[in-house]
Formats: C-alpha cells, structure tokens, sequence
C-alpha cells in the first residue's frame, strides 16, 4: 500500500506485505561528489544506479548492516557517518524501508568489489542518472546536508 495524504490504512487488511529494511551509503568525497553504484543485470531493477548498501541480516542493526555493506560492495571501512533519512517503498508483494547514511570519512578506495560499475558524481548531476525511483526524491535532501558541509 502506498502512502497517501488523503488514503485512509485498511485496518482488516489481514495478511500485510513483508517489510525489508535495508542501509545505504551517501559517500562524501573531498570534492562533495557523491557515489553511486550501478545494479547488475541479475538483480531486481537492473542497470539503474543506487547508493550502495543492502538488506539487513537477522539480529543485525541499520548501522551494522552499512559498515558490513560498505566493506562487501565497495572494500571500504566507513569511520564517520550520520543518520540522513530513509525511503518507505511498496513494492506490490512486498515494502522496503531504506535507511540513508551520510558518510564523509572511509578507508581504502571505494570501487565495485561485486562488479558493479561506481561513478562519482555531483550532487547537483544526480537527476541526470537512472536513478531508482525511490532515491529520486532524496536528492534535495543530499544536495541540502552537502551545502552544509564544511
């Protein structure tokens, strides 16, 4: 079910779909550029890009599934980052909650440890990429808490 100001929640609705929660990386390089990973072709949504992260493990909290992603997807130890926000999707048979991660402070150059083409960018080109379509509203967020900076 997708949010709406003006839809009311059916509250009969017996069988919800399952929630996924995710974390993901807002990477801050020295140049405010941003890093964006490319999907692969197996992966749901292919070729659009996305801020690297991924689905959390049981057990596991938001924080600690972004430093672990960060070291598998991209071969870098995040060392300073803070809460930016999150992305609410409905998927149809299933939601997704994605929490957002400013990180401005890593070990070790970010690349595509999984094959996946990385590019730096200007927050202000972000719009100019196949972005998901849930990350599209995001952007003034970023390029807000980016002026920010510094």
């Amino acid at each position: 079910m997708k949010y709406s100001p003006t839809k009311t929640i059916d509250s009969s609705e017996t069988n919800p779909p399952p929630i996924i929660y995710a974390s993901a990386a807002i990477l801050i390089n020295s140049k405010h550029e941003v890093l964006l990973a490319q999907r692969q072709a197996d992966q749901v949504m292919p070729f659009y890009y996305e801020f690297p992260g991924g689905k959390l493990e049981s057990g596991e909290t938001p924080e600690e599934c972004l430093l672990r992603e960060a070291q598998e997807e991209l071969g870098i130890v995040i060392e300073k980052f803070s809460p930016l926000t999150f992305i609410s999707e409905d998927r149809g048979d299933y939601h997704v909650i994605v929490y957002l991660y400013l990180c401005q402070s890593w070990q070790n150059e970010a690349y595509g440890k999984e094959g996946q083409q990385t590019i730096w960018t200007s927050p202000n080109q972000l719009s100019n990429y196949n972005l998901l379509p849930a990350n599209i509203p995001i952007i003034p967020h970023i390029i807000n808490a980016i002026s920010l900076l510094d």
